[in-house]
């Protein structure tokens, strides 16, 4: 039997932690999103203690993103905040800005670090570089095509952690460009609420069948892709490469779609690691899913048959 790749997933709250971690999840990410970018959900200290001794509790583990971009005043806050997620018992971190890696050699030697440097981190020098510098794990790029994962992660010092479901980012900035076209347009939003519960999406003119969402939170704008990444037909190509870590990112969706998706690669996993010889994909492990899924959305391989040219 073949040792079992972690199936990752986001969680926006206590209450999706624990649905997530009951669906099937073997890690959860989460974290504040002062040092974040994109978190599914904002936890406090008591609420990243209250998500860490839930998943301890059942054996699994807790990750703190801290792939935010760092600026000189959030550099001051940054330590103190690495060292109380470490005496919580935060299982490792994501990081793509060095000052991350220092803070965490300092506050909390030993914690597990996972480089995340989205969209650049595209080969394996770069990755096995970041790997002697202290990472245990690199998150690839959503970019990268499957030829390019498979080929690289042999070459890897360090482990792969790749997107299997979910949406992605298509677009950031650090600037408020949402607040500034409703300023312009003379339509100010009076609480000032741009954020991800507001449902908020793009239309572009020649793709008016597309709807791209769109927020704001304290790290500016992000504009996310009109559809949804799903492997799940093609998983057993990845777990065959050896790809350690599979994250489903549950960002913007209802805790029962992220419930489903949960079980049905959870499903995948095991009958994989049971038998690869004799595993073949069901159509019907889909259906969970699919019953959930927004019919504005469509569900696409995204990137990984794609050749990109960098």
């Amino acid at each position: 039997m073949m040792n079992k790749p972690e199936l990752l997933a986001t969680a926006a709250s206590l209450e999706e932690a624990r649905a997530l971690l009951n669906a099937g999840a073997d890690a959860l990410l989460i974290g504040d999103d002062r040092f974040g970018m994109r978190l599914a959900g904002h936890f406090s200290l008591e609420e990243t203690a209250a998500v860490i001794e839930l998943a301890h509790g059942m054996g699994r583990k807790v990750y703190a993103g801290l792939g935010g971009l760092m600026s000189n005043r959030l550099l001051d806050e940054l330590p103190a905040y690495v060292k109380a997620i470490g005496e919580l018992g935060i299982d490792g971190i994501e990081f793509g800005d060095p000052a991350v890696l220092a803070a965490v050699k300092s506050e909390a030697p030993g914690m597990r670090l996972h480089w995340n440097a989205e969209m650049t981190s595209t080969n394996y020098f770069t990755a096995n570089y970041w790997g002697r510098k202290g990472a245990s794990r690199v998150v690839l790029a959503r970019e990268l095509n499957m030829d390019e994962i498979t080929e690289m992660v042999p070459l890897l010092e360090v482990e792969a952690q790749v997107q299997v479901h979910g949406m992605t980012n298509i677009y950031h900035s650090k600037r408020g460009l949402v607040a500034s076209y409703m300023a312009h347009q003379g339509r100010p939003v009076e609480d000032g609420n741009l954020g991800k519960e507001r449902g908020l999406f793009l239309i572009e003119a020649e793709r008016r069948d597309e709807k791209f969402p769109i927020y704001e939170d304290i790290n500016g704008t992000h504009i996310m892709s009109s559809d949804d990444i799903c492997i799940l037909e093609d998983l057993h190509i990845l777990l065959a490469a050896g790809v350690h870590s599979l994250k489903i990112e549950g960002l913007l969706k209802p805790i029962a779609y992220n419930v489903a998706v949960v079980k049905a690669y959870r499903h995948a996993v095991d009958l994989y690691a049971a038998d690869p010889q004799g595993y073949a994909f069901d159509e019907a492990w889909m259906d969970g899913i699919r019953a959930l899924q927004d019919p504005e959305r469509d569900l696409s391989f995204g990137f990984f048959y794609k050749e990109q040219v960098y």
